[in-house]
């Protein structure tokens, strides 16, 4: 259960790693992002280990990773080129 919960936090760094490297333009501060996908992360795996037991630790990082991806793609800001002004102003 130790290493499930540490093989999670390190496959959430490693995501939000990746994510903040390429997307650098579209998120917020790092320290905000890498944290973000390690307690997506852990989050995952207590929920797929909670809803599946002890099934398999592959089903539980990959849990793991799909709620990491998902709350990192929460703090995705868009681009300045797709704001659009209203018709008023």
């Amino acid at each position: 259960m130790i290493l499930e919960a540490l093989g999670s936090a390190v496959l959430g760094l490693v995501l939000a790693w990746v994510a903040a490297r390429r997307l650098s333009h579209r998120l917020p501060a790092r320290p905000l992002v890498l944290s973000t996908g390690v307690a997506g992360a852990l989050f995952g795996d207590f929920v797929t280990h909670s809803a599946l037991g002890s099934a398999s630790i592959l089903l539980t990082l990959l849990g793991a990773a799909i709620v990491s991806a998902a709350s990192l793609s929460l703090l995705l800001r868009p681009t300045a080129r797709l704001r659009r002004r209203s018709a008023t102003a």
